[in-house]
């Protein structure tokens, strides 16, 4: 049987290594991986229904949009949804949403050379007043506009546009606002 010898080799490897352990634990229990810049005092949040005040419509827009901004706030914060008296109202409107052609493509064997769209862009606005109530916090309020797009083939169609461009886009400005406000970058 072979007797286990400490030498002071194997002692400070072993003293090294804890030490290193507890520099990561406490520095793991120090930090905060949320980065959230919100105070412990703000436990609620109203958020608005954003109306589509667009030019052009879409009609299942301020839904998506305003669903997708409470669903993202009430997920990844620990706040709680509130009518009352909140912390924090975020409220605004959609102000444009247009589709414009960004790339022409033309024909070269058609009679007269036809020229159509090769590619479209998609642009969303919004308009958004971040209000916070907290005490010693309210000059963390703003108003800003937030925008965003994406370009797609002009061979999709307005339903795809729709259902998958939109989505994106709205996932793009609610990231934004959710930074401007939560996230302490």
């Amino acid at each position: 049987m072979k007797q286990f010898q400490l030498t002071n080799d194997t002692l400070q490897r072993g003293l090294k290594v804890f030490s290193l352990l507890s520099i990561f634990f406490l520095v793991l229990n120090c930090y905060s991986f949320t980065g959230s810049s919100l105070s412990p005092e703000t436990k609620t949040i109203e958020i608005r229904d954003f109306p589509n005040n667009a030019p052009l419509m879409n009609a299942s827009l301020s839904q998506e949009f305003s669903t997708a901004i409470q669903n993202r706030f009430l997920q990844r914060t620990t706040l709680k949804g509130t009518k009352e008296k909140p912390d924090i109202l975020i409220e605004g409107e959609i102000t444009d949403y247009s589709i414009t052609p960004t790339t022409i493509s033309s024909s070269v064997n058609a009679p007269g050379g036809n020229i159509q769209a090769a590619q479209n862009k998609l642009t969303i606005t919004v308009r958004v007043h971040y209000e916070n109530n907290v005490p010693n916090e309210e000059s963390k309020s703003f108003d800003r506009t937030y925008s965003d797009e994406a370009v797609f083939s002009s061979d999709l169609d307005i339903n795809t546009i729709e259902t998958s461009q939109v989505k994106v886009v709205n996932e793009r400005i609610i990231n934004k606002i959710f930074n401007d406000i939560v996230a302490n970058w």
